[in-house]
């Protein structure tokens, strides 16, 4: 399936600090194109850095995975031509998302009213409750499981479940919105809003952990507000996505979304450490990826993968369809996160909307890093202390950049298995997209689909 998303720009990345030499990659394809100052080649020609529209992260990365796909697999006639702009698919559905995620946390102290909300009012792109949406659209005409649709509730996702008087958390702007006819469920679609939360919480604390000073092209809320209250925050965020997780009345959706707070710290805990057994002079090893691969699920894929199994089950749906869901979540979680990784290394802060370049500051070895480490064993050295040292980061930046092209020939195998995995699961899609095509999210304009 070709999802219809902006259009690739070139990113620059120098080579050398001091020569007239660039090396550009193309987030599309993750391709090299060489060019030299006051000449560029025909792609960079049409896409000159200095005029590059600012592209989120996801966005960059979900072109560049879109690429692999469409170069590494063949294409199913039944979406040939066919191009789908999700955001057009569940428009009904995001067009109220933020308003609602704010008036669930509405708070009568006016500080954490004001912090709790502060990342809401960002640009963020909402991929993560997109995806939710999108996975309860994409299964809604399967047919349902018998046993788990004779347990469902018909109680509001409103309704307390204890007294309101025991709870003590009067909110002075309960969500209450008001959508038309829609397939997706409206514990779907808190779901998704429930997913944002989370996430939502994970930044303001890990830009703590990070002493990050800008989130999404603005200060951070650590910066803004101070640490006391961004930790604060966060755990009030924690907090009303549990209440609201409760109401689901769903207790394998309750245990998917609570273990994915568990993973989400676990993961950090793993963060803390390069390689597992942490030595002075680590030699890498198969298993130096696996313990990346594992903490990266459990810090990025997790929430995606099982939000998108709890859409699934919520749907009602078979084993079948709910092991499908979750296994696109998990890969496609897995292939933004190293696409994510690339990106660190290869196009500025400005355009990332956050400060590039911060983990190896951290001291931390993503997945360009860990290639790059199996080919120059010399690197272990230097992932040992943590690029502690003087000069190490740049040294690594250099390494990185001086041997991009072999890197990538190591890195996008990884990717397009992530990325093909996902892919694999797209039956989901298959067995609904005739009507899904032809059936436009109400409030945004029907068009002809384009053709390529």
């Amino acid at each position: 399936m070709k999802v219809h998303l902006p259009s690739s720009r070139i990113l620059a990345v120098n080579s050398r600090a001091l020569t007239e030499q660039r090396i550009y990659l193309c987030p599309g394809c993750l391709h090299i194109t060489h060019s030299f100052a006051g000449r560029h080649s025909s792609s960079t020609a049409r896409y000159p850095p200095v005029r590059r529209r600012n592209q989120s992260t996801w966005a960059q990365a979900v072109s560049t995975v879109q690429s692999v796909l469409d170069n590494g697999s063949a294409k199913d006639s039944i979406f040939t031509g066919v191009s789908v702009d999700p955001l057009r698919v569940v428009g009904q559905e995001m067009k109220f998302l933020t308003r609602n995620i704010q008036q669930l946390l509405g708070s009568g102290h006016p500080i954490l009213d004001t912090v709790a909300k502060y990342y809401t009012h960002s640009e963020g792109k909402h991929i993560r409750p997109l995806l939710v949406l999108l996975m309860s659209r994409a299964t809604s005409l399967i047919p349902q499981e018998p046993k788990r649709t004779a347990s469902r509730s018909t109680t509001s996702i409103d309704t307390p479940i204890s007294p309101t008087s025991i709870l003590s958390d009067v909110n002075p702007s309960p969500p209450a919105y008001i959508l038309g006819d829609s397939d997706i469920l409206p514990s779907q679609r808190r779901l998704a809003e429930i997913t944002e939360l989370i996430h939502t919480a994970s930044l303001l604390h890990d830009d703590v952990i990070d002493h990050s000073v800008s989130r999404r092209s603005s200060p951070s809320a650590n910066i803004s507000f101070g640490n006391k209250m961004a930790v604060l925050a966060g755990d009030f965020l924690l907090g009303r996505a549990s209440v609201a997780l409760a109401r689901l009345r769903d207790a394998e959706v309750i245990e998917l979304l609570a273990t994915v707070i568990a993973n989400l710290v676990e993961g950090e805990f793993m963060q803390l450490k390069n390689t597992v057994l942490d030595e002075a002079k680590p030699v890498w090893t198969e298993e130096t990826l696996a313990y990346y691969l594992q903490k990266t699920y459990l810090k990025s894929a997790s929430l995606i993968s099982k939000s998108c199994r709890a859409a699934a089950l919520l749907g009602q749906h078979s084993p079948e369809v709910v092991e499908a869901a979750y296994s696109y979540g998990r890969n496609l979680g897995l292939a933004f996160q190293l696409v994510d990784d690339m990106l660190d290394y290869t196009i500025s802060g400005e355009e990332l909307g956050k400060p590039a370049g911060a983990d190896l500051e951290l001291g931390l070895a993503t997945a360009p890093l860990l290639f790059a480490w199996k080919e120059n064993e010399d690197l272990g050295v230097l992932v040992g202390r943590k690029f502690s040292a003087d000069g190490d980061v740049q040294m690594v930046r250099q390494a990185i950049a001086n041997n991009l092209r072999a890197l990538l020939t190591l890195f996008r195998p990884e990717i397009s298995y992530r990325v093909a995995a996902a892919s694999s699961k797209h039956e989901l899609w298959r067995r609904s997209t005739r009507t899904r095509l032809n059936t436009p999210s109400a409030d945004f304009p029907t068009r002809k689909l384009k053709r390529d």
